[in-house]
């Protein structure tokens, strides 16, 4: 899946539309623990978390994510965003909640972890 038509699926806002929107979508993952994340995240996923923080953006880039995925209409503002923007890391935000993200996901053929 792409990203532009993961966009459409889960009715996200793109926070960073500067950036391409034809990344490969290859798992998706929910969690909210940092370290966790750091050690389970992988290239081309789609990272869905409640935090908004400086740091999700490091993890994310760190494991060369395609997206994080603020559920329930989050959004990330100020450095944090800037910074997603500055290493090209794409923020959507969504109106659904974690649980029917990663169900539309699934329902679409996006696994967890590969």
């Amino acid at each position: 899946m792409k990203a532009n038509d993961l966009i459409t699926l889960i009715e996200a806002a793109n926070l960073t539309p500067e950036l391409p929107l034809d990344r490969e979508i290859t798992c998706g993952y929910c969690c909210d623990l940092l370290s966790w994340v750091m050690s389970h995240g992988e290239e081309g996923m789609a990272w869905v978390t409640v935090q908004t923080h400086m740091n999700v953006v490091a993890v994310a880039v760190l494991a060369e994510m395609a997206c994080v995925i603020l559920p329930e209409g989050i959004t990330m503002e100020g450095d944090s965003l800037e910074k997603a923007k500055a290493e090209g890391m794409m923020v959507l935000s969504s109106p659904l909640t974690a649980f029917d993200i990663c169900g539309r996901m699934a329902a679409e053929g996006v696994s967890g972890r590969a």
